[in-house]
């Protein structure tokens, strides 16, 4: 028989919720090194930003069985201990959690969070050992209600419940967050595979209709990819408060966060647009099971998370995956298809809007994630473009294309992509999407992908979509019913966002009218032709003008009182509505069912 694998032993506790700081303990046996070294992430996957999660910890040190040893580090997120002559290794640190996020973690007297890459160090070189890890409550009776909401494996922890749970090895030990707290929680059986949601915060939300509303999702996302029983166990992990949102994914759970207001009210029927958020954030990150934690780019199965990892894929893996998550809300008849074409028209004018698609395709957007889009700025619109939400219309019409040219269409391409990669584990090779869809398509779409993936064309959408009975028009203002209805009215030519009740500006667009004048984002508007403006009345004093006519602007840069002449522009026609074509041909009602679902 042989001998038994050495196990990593973890153990964690929120020490003291009032400094947010949890004690976490590293043990190592069967030591035959003198030194070993430990690292964290340095990022998290499905967040591709450089966090530098070793910065939060503030105490360290480390023992064997004879007493302590020294250490040293070796780089920002490296220790080195000494073993001396012992087995056995100990590490105890401290890591300050205030991060209210999905990403990080975050304690306080009310409940505790982490992602594993916050606060569970590697041992370096023992990455591939079994793992277990002790969860423990914080001392004191206000603590004695709480529970333990995650995906993580128990080893004798009962459910839900603190004590020892397990992992196959360091990675998938970080890839189940863990929630502690007196959450709300509900379960219900999708595909055979069994789910609960742990909403933390206080919320009035109706559970019942929640349970039923996400069991059609998953139920939906699970017949598509058609992987009844992929899961033993899948966990929402909802943070619920006054104004927030966001969603990562893990291989058997989802963090969200979500203002209260946006779940569902005990007695309402109807989806709501924050409700109708929500649904299709969960439909995002639960989509995300297969498109990423198991269809992935191969670079990140080759790489760790110390620093960057460059791919052009993003467009596939959270573009797609943008496409399908409010498209599966409309297909399994939790919205219509008026709802549907609301967002999906919101999308189209938030692209449309910035000049900077025309500067970074989405190619680029991808490999630049780690530095332009993740860490976005005054000018942003004018210099990048998001593989989230251009990606989503790459995908849309990818599959309409499909549809329209050949016998196939994105839904089998991706069910294609989990068979070939996904259910394999292999990775996805740069530009294997490309050439997957047409060796399984049979269309020769060098073309298409040139000028819309890597190139930065517009996407022929209003084409697209007439072949599908569907029209997509332009207007100047949002909720317009028709951009021919009236004449443009004036536009300044920058977002303008409140600081303090003045009218600050947020961004100033690329060859339009502030930027002509000279303006700046940043800078505060205080008069426009001699007479005072605030946030408020801005948009009022504006309607007075026409396109073309010329004002003197007074505005402070920092402390300094600029003045300039700014011609005003028409408003761009740039707010999408999309509608079905009162009589399309049959082909294309026929087309647009399959396509819609509906």
């Amino acid at each position: 028989m042989s001998p038994a694998r050495p196990r990593t032993r973890y153990s964690i506790v929120p020490v003291d919720p009032a400094a947010h700081l949890f004690e976490v303990r590293c043990t190592l046996d069967d030591l035959s090194a003198k030194t070993q070294a430990f690292e964290l992430p340095a990022w998290i996957p499905g967040s591709y930003m450089i966090r530098d999660f070793a910065r939060h910890i503030v105490s360290w040190r480390a023992e064997n069985e004879h007493g302590p040893v020294a250490w040293r580090k070796r780089d920002k997120q490296t220790w080195e201990c000494d073993c001396g002559s012992g087995r056995e290794l100990t590490i105890t640190y401290r890591v300050y959690a205030w991060d209210l996020s999905v990403r990080a973690a975050h304690l306080d007297d009310t409940h505790a969070y982490f992602n594993g890459t916050s606060v569970f160090v590697c041992p370096i070189g023992r990455e591939c050992d079994p793992v277990e890890v002790d969860i423990r409550p914080p001392q004191g009776d206000a603590y004695r209600d709480w529970r333990v909401a995650t995906s993580l494996p128990e080893r004798s922890a009962p459910r839900y419940g603190f004590g020892l749970y397990q992992a196959a090895n360091y990675a998938e030990l970080i890839d189940h967050p863990v929630e502690m707290g007196t959450f709300t929680l509900a379960s219900f059986e999708a595909g055979g595979i069994s789910h609960d949601i742990a909403i933390t915060g206080q919320h009035r939300a109706d559970m019942e209709r929640l349970q039923t509303d996400l069991t059609k999702i998953c139920a939906h996302h699970i017949g598509m990819f058609r992987t009844p029983g992929l899961l033993h166990r899948y966990v929402f992990l909802v943070m619920a408060v006054g104004d927030g949102y966001g969603g990562l994914e893990h291989r058997a759970s989802t963090s969200l966060m979500c203002s209260r207001d946006e779940l569902p009210r005990a007695g309402v029927t109807a989806v709501d647009v924050g409700y109708q958020r929500f649904l299709g954030l969960c439909s995002h990150e639960y989509f995300h099971t297969w498109n990423v934690k198991r269809i992935q780019p191969e670079v990140f199965q080759r790489n760790g998370l110390r620093q960057e990892v460059h791919t052009e894929t993003l467009w596939a893996f959270e573009g797609i995956t943008s496409y399908y998550d409010d498209l599966a809300l409309l297909r399994c008849g939790l919205v219509s298809t008026e709802q549907y074409f609301k967002v999906l028209g919101e999308t189209v004018s938030r692209v449309w809007r910035g000049g900077g698609r025309f500067h970074q395709s989405i190619a680029e957007s991808s490999f630049d994630a780690w530095t332009r889009l993740y860490k976005m700025d005054e000018n942003a619109p004018n210099a990048i473009v998001s593989y989230y939400s251009k990606g989503s219309l790459l995908a849309l019409a990818l599959d309409l294309t499909l549809r329209r040219d050949s016998d196939i269409d994105l839904d089998e391409i991706m069910r294609g992509l989990w068979e070939s990669y996904g259910h394999s584990g292999r990775g996805v090779p740069e530009g294997a999407i490309q050439s997957f869809v047409e060796e399984h398509s049979g269309l020769d779409l060098r073309d298409f992908f040139s000028r819309y993936l890597y190139g930065t064309e517009d996407i022929p959408l209003v084409t697209l979509l007439a072949d599908f009975g569907v029209d997509l028009s332009f207007c100047t203002e949002p909720g317009a019913d028709s951009g021919k209805a009236q004449p443009p009215g004036p536009s300044l030519g920058a977002k303008v966002e409140s600081a303090n009740g003045e009218a600050r500006l947020a961004n100033v667009y690329e060859g339009e009218a502030a930027h002509r004048a000279g303006l700046s984002a940043g800078d505060v508007l205080i008069a426009l032709d001699g007479l005072r403006v605030n946030v408020d009345s801005l948009s009022k004093r504006l309607a007075r003008y026409a396109p073309g006519e010329t004002l003197t602007v007074h505005a402070f840069r920092r402390d300094e009182l600029q003045q300039r002449q700014l011609t005003l522009d028409p408003s761009p026609a740039t707010n999408a509505i999309l509608s079905l074509q009162t009589d399309p041909g049959s082909e294309q009602a026929r087309r647009r069912q399959a396509w819609l679902g509906v």
